[in-house]
């Protein structure tokens, strides 16, 4: 069924998290674990880390590289990922720039040229990881402030420094203005996009339709699957990390304050409006399949997505497999009777067995594991589509760090936590990288976005005209509907 961000109501069971996690009960006493201040913090992130929990000055003390160190890029990704439920991206950089300064003593002069020759391309390095990973961070002016402070500090000992920084600052000011179009083309759509007005199915016979159906723009199950999933790859493409942790920032558990949300950004706007492409594509099969004023059509449509739904599970695009499936399980669709008698309807029966969420969503959760094998071993663009169900995917994450403290009773930060949170979530951004593989169709895509679809009144109505309310109940909500269209006509 349609779907919300960020509601507790649309999760039914903790999933997804490690069974090694340190999830604090309430009144539970941990014992206060030494904070490792190892060299190499995440050397073993693979193999075991040298700790799960420490305060966050150590952890922010482990980012920070040197001469001689380097942080590992899985130990940067969870660092950068779930700090800033604690504190705002540009005092993180703040902090690691101060660190810098002091250990390197950039602050002296003259320069310890020899060390700071050493120092500056792992600087260098992490600035471009942020920059890359975290693209969105960089709106803060503070931050770019920070970025050329560190670099001013270091260039006397090696000016190619500044030409890095350019390079840096020119690739992070694309990928902005990449951000913000897809930004505001997601906007657009959604303003176009347009509700059949619900008087059309008021009357016992249906006006000749009015508008384009699906079946007219794209007869090919194949084609659809490959249009869908261009949608669901363009959407994936402007999601950021730092969406999945911004989207559930909660109270601190240990003084009741607010962590604070960054409220001058638009830090969840993508993540938002995948969900409502995911709603919208279950209203648009509904609305498809309840538009034809013949039973023959209504089963011809339903079996046509049928075969669109089995597509999407063999390209592995599981969101747009699940919303087609939760279209054709609304009521409105559900209850046709006589339209299902009329459909062949095996191959639904083994899809929506896939999709099923007991054990949950076992079947699912198997299938989506072959996929990302597959993808692993790809050798194709086509090989390597993995787009999950995206709504699961959130609810996993909202039960991670519903069920798991961020911090510890010690105030330590949880931080096995938050690596499983970026294991989630770095598997998602590797699959979102994909690259769609198939070839546009222009009038097919501006279907998908801009084709008028019933409200939920609106789906009942047709689906009352097409087959008549079989109870008192039915017959009741048909008569109010009706009186509510034709009192507004």
């Amino acid at each position: 069924m349609p779907q919300t961000v960020c509601s507790g109501t649309m999760f039914t069971t903790p999933s997804g998290f490690s069974p090694h996690l340190a999830c604090a009960e309430p009144g539970e006493e941990e014992e206060e674990e030494a904070p490792q201040e190892s060299p190499g913090p995440a050397a073993c992130l693979t193999d075991g880390p040298p700790f799960t929990s420490a305060s966050l000055e150590t952890l922010i003390q482990n980012l920070v590289p040197t001469a001689d160190y380097y942080p590992e890029k899985a130990y940067v990704f969870t660092l950068l990922l779930s700090a800033r439920l604690f504190i705002p991206p540009s005092e993180l950089l703040s902090r690691v720039c101060e660190l810098c300064i002091k250990q390197q003593q950039l602050d002296q002069s003259p320069l310890d040229t020899v060390k700071v020759r050493k120092f500056g391309p792992k600087i260098l390095q992490l600035l471009t990881e942020w920059t890359e990973t975290f693209p969105s961070d960089f709106r803060d002016e503070k931050m770019v402030g920070h970025l050329k402070d560190i670099i001013r500090r270091i260039a006397p000992c090696d000016e190619a420094y500044w030409k890095t920084l350019n390079q840096m600052l020119q690739k992070l000011n694309q990928r902005l203005a990449l951000m913000s179009q897809g930004e505001e083309s997601f906007f657009k759509v959604s303003l176009n996009a347009s509700s059949i007005s619900d008087k059309l199915v008021a009357f016992k016979t249906k006006p000749p339709p009015i508008q384009k159906d699906i079946l007219s723009i794209c007869n090919d199950p194949y084609m659809l699957a490959q249009q869908l999933t261009h949608v669901e790859l363009e959407h994936l493409s402007h999601i950021g990390p730092e969406e999945f942790v911004q989207a559930f920032v909660q109270k601190d558990p240990l003084d009741g304050t607010q962590q604070p949300s960054f409220s001058e950004q638009k830090k969840t706007s993508n993540l938002e409006a995948y969900v409502r492409w995911f709603n919208r594509l279950c209203y648009l099969v509904a609305t498809e399949i309840c538009m034809p004023a013949k039973k023959k059509q209504r089963a011809t449509v339903i079996e046509f997505f049928i075969d669109v739904a089995r597509e999407c599970f063999n390209i592995g695009n599981f969101n747009s497999l699940m919303a087609i499936i939760s279209g054709m399980n609304m009521t409105p669709v559900s209850r046709l009777k006589k339209t299902w008698s009329k459909t062949k309807t095996a191959k639904y029966f083994i899809l929506e067995h896939q999709m099923d969420p007991t054990g949950n969503f076992y079947n699912y959760r198997t299938a989506l594991r072959g996929a990302a094998h597959r993808s692993q071993t790809a050798n194709s663009n086509r090989e390597k589509i993995v787009i999950p169900f995206f709504s699961l995917l959130i609810k996993d994450i909202y039960f991670l760090n519903e069920g798991c403290a961020n911090r510890l009773p010690n105030g330590h930060v949880n931080f096995e936590k938050f690596m499983e949170l970026a294991r989630q979530v770095g598997e998602f951004m590797t699959w979102k990288q994909v690259e769609c593989p198939f070839e546009e169709d222009r009038a097919i895509l501006l279907y998908l976005h801009t084709a008028p679809i019933f409200s939920e009144d609106g789906l009942y109505l047709a689906s009352y005209e097409s087959e008549s309310p079989e109870n008192q109940v039915e017959k009741d909500r048909w008569k109010a509907l009706r009186s509510n269209v034709l009192a507004k006509t």
